[in-house]
């Protein structure tokens, strides 16, 4: 889709180019014209014909090797099809660009029919029954039948009466049907396109081909560089259908009608090689000279995991830190803001904030679960346990992440090995003053990202101070088209001047789906003050749908949960993150420091989080004031020339001031993509 875009603002003759291409050739004037004067009437028609039949011929050879070579399956799965007599038939259907090809056996052995999608319509149709249907139908009652099959068959398998102009399709859930529906939508805006755009590629990659290049650019690399989803690449023989694209007019014979050919179709050398240097033009972005390398990723050798209760959250402070939290105690009053306060190293844990915010991933497997739900309630519940699961990771002690330096950069990526997928983070400090913190997650296999942005804030009390975490997240699942959008605890630390240090969570939590309805409220309760041990990092909850509450949740976040069922009055244990749950913990993999970039967390703060490790506190103040004061010198500097930080890979939206990851469309910019798109092709097609 990205790159017809882009070869429509390169190419202000498209529209012209693409209908030179779509028109018969019949030779040029001058062949007409010089060899008329040899030639009779009838000899200079056959002349014509033959012309005309060749380069027919080669168009649709054209055609079908850039389409089955390799072969491009956009959807393939069995649906249920409605035949003329109204009972049922269970068959399976493969998706091509232009094409549904039906057989009666997922080895495409029986071969059924094949469905010639340019000149059908698509639209969802109710039904009473269980599953999902959708009917395929010509807008005129024409037929929607090819009359050839894929190997050149001229009868189908044997199997019920299938009506001629229309068909009605029965999937076995909502979400197959809408996965196949958003399919044909696409095979049915660009079948016409493909056809259109293609046929000059591939004369471009035969030819290449058959002088030995190395410059080839095919459909195939086009759909790879510009990552186009949902198309499954295969190499297996029995999917390069040689004659995909069947014409029935290649069973005429030379008709008198054929004669009616009108003036101007011919297409000339000048326009074809004009034709070519545009569409060479269109692939400005792909250097056949630059390969593209794969990012390197190893798994993580080491992760600390805290204990469960109270004893890991607190923290015994020595004589001589004591000393320095005294010193910075004298620098700040109540109710003051705590972000431009430079906080002592020892308290510090050597990692980046921008790292620590991925911890809410290792059980992203919950959310793998929650994209193939079928349930709304059981998805919401899906989605409420994976957000639970990110907190009990907890270092030993109290410690902070590094606040991250503008335009510092992390990222890295879990494995599921159950669906053998990958789930992607990457995150960026976009403003320091104040705080900001964008992330983007991916795992678009499994059908579901998320996106975000945390302004950090930190307010001093006395004898305690808050880690505000004001923001939202919004975890998208990309099949069914619902925003889950949930907010974040803020972090408690009391007993700074006197007491024990210790660290809790707490604030009014909600996550909320406006589509289904379906939200849940959690609270994370601080310790009273005359509270016990088993009041610590306690939890509460309900889900509701609208204002109906369908559960209670009562418990400790990081240790057992239980869920309490108003409908059946049930209570089950919803999460207890045991010794063998976290064993089946995600396994994290991280960018090697020596491939990593110079503001990349790991290798930014490298000397720091060295010194840490070795305890040598006076080092490591050192080295972060390094850090810091040539933040500081970059601010001064872009302030004397006027000039505004520009992250490398979030936006923000100018209207709502949430932040985007420059590198994928937004709900608004993939309407406004399909807008155009629909503009363009029916430009083309006038």
């Amino acid at each position: 889709m990205a790159y017809f875009l882009q070869f429509f603002a390169i190419n202000p003759l498209f529209p012209l180019c693409i209908q030179s291409e779509t028109k018969l050739y019949n030779g040029s004037d001058k062949d007409v014209s010089t060899s008329g004067g040899k030639l009779t009437k009838k000899e200079s028609l056959k002349v014509q014909k033959k012309n005309y039949r060749e380069e027919k011929k080669r168009a649709t050879k054209e055609l079908l090797s850039t389409i089955t070579d390799p072969s491009v399956i956009v959807m393939a799965d069995w649906l249920k099809i409605r035949g003329t007599l109204k009972s049922w038939t269970k068959l399976w259907c493969v998706l091509k660009p232009g094409v549904l090809l039906i057989y009666k056996t997922h080895k495409n052995g029986q071969w059924v029919g094949t469905v010639l999608l340019n000149a059908c319509e698509l639209i969802e149709r109710p039904s009473k029954k269980d599953g999902f249907c959708f009917k395929l139908y010509h807008p005129l009652e024409q037929s929607i039948w090819a009359v050839k099959g894929p190997k050149g068959e001229a009868v189908g398998s044997i199997t019920q009466p299938l009506p001629s102009s229309h068909l009605i399709f029965r999937a076995a859930s909502e979400s197959d049907g809408r996965c196949w529906m958003d399919a044909l939508e696409l095979a049915l805006k660009c079948s016409s396109l493909l056809k259109r755009t293609m046929i000059r590629e591939g004369k471009e990659d035969m030819s290449t081909s058959a002088t030995g290049g190395e410059h080839s650019i095919n459909f195939y690399s086009l759909l790879r560089a510009h990552n186009i989803q949902g198309f499954q690449f295969n190499d297996s023989d029995h999917l390069k259908d040689p004659d995909l694209y069947s014409d029935k007019s290649d069973r005429e014979g030379e008709q008198d009608h054929e004669e009616s050919d009108p003036e101007g179709l011919e297409k000339s050398e000048e326009s074809d090689s004009d034709t070519s240097e545009r569409q060479e033009d269109s692939y400005i972005d792909l250097d056949p000279n630059e390969h593209l390398r794969e990012t390197p990723y190893l798994e993580q050798s080491h992760e600390e995991l805290g204990e469960a209760g109270e004893a890991a959250q607190t923290e015994t402070v020595s004589e001589e830190n004591k000393s320095l939290i005294w010193t910075l105690l004298k620098q700040v009053r109540p109710g003051m803001d705590l972000s431009k306060v430079v906080l002592p190293t020892f308290i510090l844990e050597p990692r980046s904030f921008l790292d620590k915010l991925s911890d809410y991933y290792y059980h992203a497997d919950f959310l793998s679960e929650a994209a193939i739900e079928e349930n709304a309630y059981n998805r919401m519940k899906k989605v409420v346990k994976w957000y639970i699961s990110g907190f009990y990771k907890k270092p030993k002690g109290l410690k902070k992440p590094y606040n991250p330096i503008i335009g510092e950069t992390f990222r890295c990526m879990w494995l599921h090995q159950t669906t053998n997928s990958k789930t992607f983070y990457i995150a960026e400090q976009v403003s320091h003053h104040p705080p900001v913190s964008a992330f983007y997650v991916s795992n678009r296999k499994d059908g579901f990202c998320l996106s975000g942005s945390i302004l950090a804030k930190s307010k001093f009390y006395g004898n305690s101070l808050s880690a505000i975490l004001d923001g939202e997240a919004r975890l998208n699942f990309l099949n069914r088209g619902e925003d889950y959008v949930m907010n974040m605890p803020y972090a408690h630390c009391k007993g700074i001047l006197y007491g024990t240090m210790t660290l809790e969570l707490g604030g009014q939590i909600t996550i909320a789906c406006e589509k289904t309805g379906y939200s849940a409220q959690l609270e994370f309760k601080l310790k009273p003050f005359l509270g016990s041990s088993d009041s610590v990092n306690q939890i509460s909850g309900k889900i509701k749908l609208g204002k109906e509450v369908l559960a209670t949740l009562e418990g400790h976040w990081d240790s057992e949960i239980f869920i309490n069922d108003k409908k059946t009055g049930t209570m089950d244990t919803f999460w207890n993150p045991t010794p063998e749950l976290r064993q089946s913990r995600l396994t994290r993999c991280t960018v090697p420091p020596e491939e990593q970039g110079e503001y990349e967390s790991e290798r930014l703060w490298q000397h720091v989080t060295r010194a840490i490790n070795n305890k040598d506190q006076t080092e490591a103040t050192n080295e972060k004031f390094i850090l810091e004061e040539a933040q500081r010198k970059s601010a001064r500097e872009r302030k004397a020339k006027c000039e505004e930080w520009i992250p490398a890979l979030f936006e923000q939206d100018s209207i709502t001031g949430e932040w985007h990851y420059r590198y994928t469309l937004t709900k608004g910019q993939l309407v406004q993509l399909l807008k155009t798109c629909k503009i363009i092709l029916l430009y083309i097609m006038l």
